[in-house]
C-alpha cells in the first residue's frame, strides 16, 4: 500500500492522545541496573520507574549492536527487510549523508500525522543527521553514534557544533525545555530521550560520581579469562577497575537524569497522561564471558544472553499496573505494534512485520498465546533461535555453531553444538529458524551476504 493512500484510510479516526516519553539508553546491559537484580550499580530512578510500571525480565533486541537495533524498534522490521545490518560508519553528515531509513514507515510518521508533535534530542545513528526526518519536528541529535562526553558534537538546527557541557545533561535539558515548552501550549508529544550513555569513553564523567565507585568490589562484573573471540577493547578494559568506574558512573549519571524526567512531568502535572519507556538499544558484557562489548565485542561476532537482552520498563500511571515483572519472552520487532495499539493507531499491513503487540501483557493480563514465543535474532551472517529451554546460534557458511540448554545451563558455558546426542535438536531448531527467515527476509537485503567480521555500515542497501 502506497505512504499517502494508507495514511488517508485512516483521517478522521484521531484516539485520545497521551504523551509518551521513549528514553533509550546506548549499550546498557541488563544486569547494569538494581530493579534487575545488581546491588552495586546505583539506579534509584530507574528502580522508581520500574515500581511504577511494569519491568520486562527478558526483553531481546533484534540485533545486538546499535544501529540495526534502533532501526527494527522504529520499523517493526528486521535488519534483513530494513537494510541496517550494522553500526552506521559513513553517511551520519555533509553532502554524502545517507538516509538508511528511507522509505521506511515508522511508528513516529504515524504518530506525527495522527496530531502528536515528534521530537528528538540525543542519539540518532541512522544516517544524515543534519536533516529531521520520519515525522520529528524537533530535531537535536548527536552528529555520529557516540564519543566524548564533554563538548561533544551535535545537530542543533542543521548546524554542526559542539554542544557544551556534559552530554548526558545536555540531552536531558533539551528534554525539560521541550516538555515545559508543550505542556504550555497544551499539544500532545512524543519524545525520543535517547543517551549516548553507557556507551564508551568510560572517561570524562562527574568526578564525584565515578569517585563514588571507588569501594564498589564489582562481583556483578567478574573479570572472566579472557575469551578466545575478544577484541581489542576487552585488551584495554578487562580487570581495568577505572573502566568498570567509568562505566558505573555512565549508568549512574544517565539514572540521575531519568529522575530530571520524572521530577518534571510531575512538577507539570503530565505524569498520568505520559507512557514512559525505558530500554537499551543492546546488552554489554564488562568482563562476563571473559570480553567486553556487545554482538560485535567478539569476533566472530556473539549471541550471548548479556548481548541480546535489555532492560526494558513501560510506565503509565493508571493504566499499567504497578511494580509487576513480565517473564515472557518478548522482541523488539514487537514493539512498533505495541506502542502503536497502546496509542490507539492503525499498523501498517503491508510491512509484513514479524512482531505481534503484546498490550495485554501492559495491562496485566495474561497472554497464553506468547508461553511458546520463539525469539529471532540476526546480525549480519549469524542468526540465533532461542526458546524457553534452547538456543542455537547458526554463524552461516563456517561456523562455528553454538548450542545452549538454557534450563540446564543459563550462563552458556557449555556448547552442545558438537554432541551428536543433540543433532535432532538442532535439526529441529534450524528448521525453525529457517523457516522464519525465509518468512520475512527481503533477498536483496539478507543479512546472509554481510561481511560477519566487518565493523560499521558503510552504504544503503536497497530494496530493489
Amino acid at each position: 500500500m502506497p505512504f499517502d493512500i494508507y495514511f488517508r484510510e485512516w483521517e478522521g479516526k484521531m484516539p485520545d492522545k497521551i504523551n509518551v516519553i521513549f528514553i533509550l539508553t546506548d549499550d546498557q546491559g541488563v544486569w547494569a541496573a538494581g530493579c534487575y537484580g545488581n546491588p552495586e550499580v546505583r539506579t534509584p530512578n530507574i528502580d522508581r520507574l520500574a515500581a511504577m510500571g511494569v519491568r520486562f525480565q527478558n526483553f531481546f533486541v533484534a540485533t545486538p549492536v546499535c544501529s540495526p537495533s534502533r532501526a527494527t524498534l522504529l520499523t517493526g522490521r528486521i535488519p534483513s527487510q530494513h537494510g541496517v545490518h550494522d553500526w552506521i560508519r559513513e553517511g551520519n553528515v555533509g553532502l554524502n549523508a545517507i538516509r538508511y531509513l528511507e522509505g521506511e514507515i515508522t511508528y513516529t510518521d504515524i504518530m506525527a500525522r495522527h496530531g502528536w508533535t515528534c521530537a528528538i534530542t540525543g542519539k540518532w545513528h541512522l544516517g544524515d543527521s543534519q536533516i529531521p526526518q520520519h515525522g520529528f519536528t524537533h530535531w537535536f541529535v548527536h552528529q555520529r553514534g557516540g564519543g566524548p562526553y564533554n563538548n561533544a558534537p551535535m545537530v542543533r538546527n542543521g548546524q554542526l557544533v559542539n554542544e557544551p557541557g556534559y552530554i548526558t545533561d545536555v540531552i536531558t535539558d533539551e528534554a525539560l525545555m521541550l516538555i515545559d515548552r508543550y505542556a504550555n501550549e497544551g499539544v500532545p508529544f512524543y519524545l525520543s530521550v535517547h543517551y549516548t550513555a553507557p556507551h564508551s569513553p568510560w572517561t570524562g564523567h562527574p568526578q564525584e560520581v565515578v569517585d563514588s565507585y571507588d569501594d564498589c568490589p564489582f562481583e556483578s562484573c567478574p573479570q572472566e579469562l579472557r575469551h578466545p573471540w575478544a577484541i581489542e577493547l576487552t585488551d584495554q578494559c578487562l580487570g581495568n577497575r577505572e573502566m568498570l568506574k567509568g562505566y558505573f558512573a555512565a549508568v549512574t549519571a544517565m539514572d540521575i537524569n531519568v529522575g530530571r524526567i520524572l521530577d518534571k512531568l510531575e512538577e507539570r502535572g503530565l505524569r498520568e497522561n505520559t507512557l514512559v519507556i525505558f530500554m537499551s538499544d543492546n546488552g554489554f558484557s564488562c568482563g562476563h564471558h571473559g570480553f567486553w562489548g556487545k554482538g560485535n565485542g567478539t569476533n566472530p561476532r556473539n549471541m550471548y544472553e548479556n548481548s541480546i537482552k535489555v532492560p526494558a520498563i513501560f510506565s503509565h500511571p493508571g493504566a499499567i499496573p504497578e511494580g509487576r515483572v513480565e517473564d515472557v519472552l518478548v522482541s523488539a520487532y514487537d514493539f512498533m505494534p505495541t506502542l502503536l495499539e497502546y496509542l490507539g493507531l492503525p499498523v501498517p499491513e503491508d510491512r509484513d512485520l514479524p512482531g505481534r503487540s503484546f498490550l495485554p501483557l501492559l495491562r496485566g493480563e495474561k497472554m497464553e498465546e506468547r508461553e511458546n514465543v520463539v525469539i529471532f535474532d540476526e546480525y549480519g551472517p549469524v542468526r540465533m533461535v532461542r526458546t524457553k529451554e534452547w538456543k542455537y546460534v547458526y554463524r552461516h557458511a563456517h561456523g562455528p555453531h553454538e548450542l545452549y540448554d538454557l534450563v540446564n545451563d543459563p550462563d552458556e558455558r557449555r556448547n552442545l553444538a558438537d554432541d551428536p546426542g543433540y543433532a535432532d535438536k538442532i535439526r529441529e531448531l534450524k528448521a525453525t529458524m529457517d523457516e522464519w527467515f525465509a518468512r520475512y527476509v527481503n533477498p536483496h537485503r539478507d543479512g546472509l551476504r554481510q561481511d560477519g567480521s566487518a565493523m560499521g555500515q558503510t552504504e544503503f542497501v536497497p530494496p530493489m
